[in-house]
């Protein structure tokens, strides 16, 4: 997984030539909406709710994969897998990555937005 980028400079070069002025909002909305997908996360693991859990990672990987990261796209899958086959006991460690990643790259996409 270390071998991913946190970020793909290219793809992320190529969504804000296509969003252009729009590029901001689309990066503050992936940022909130994360927020609110790690919480869901969260939740469905302290519920121990493995499908919950399962759906949650789904569509978080999804958006982290369309904005060009691809690590923590990769953590995603990892944590999907793990709700499809209902094994909680090392999801706690697999959520303390996911949210170490999205901490890395939303201070990277911040930083992108400040050029």
């Amino acid at each position: 997984m270390n071998d991913k980028p946190h970020l793909d400079e290219e793809a992320l070069a190529e969504l804000q030539d296509v969003m252009e002025d729009e590029f901001g909002v689309l990066i503050r909305t992936y940022i909130a909406d994360s927020r609110d997908r790690i919480e869901a996360l969260r939740s469905a693991l302290q519920k121990s709710d493995a499908d919950a859990f399962k759906k949650s990672a789904h569509s978080f990987k999804g958006s982290s994969i369309n904005i060009g990261a691809p690590r923590l796209g990769a953590l995603c899958i990892e944590a999907e897998k793990a709700g499809n086959e209902q094994q909680l006991d090392d999801a706690a460690t697999l959520l303390d990555n996911i949210v170490m990643e999205f901490e890395t790259i939303s201070r990277m996409l911040e930083r992108s937005l400040q050029h």
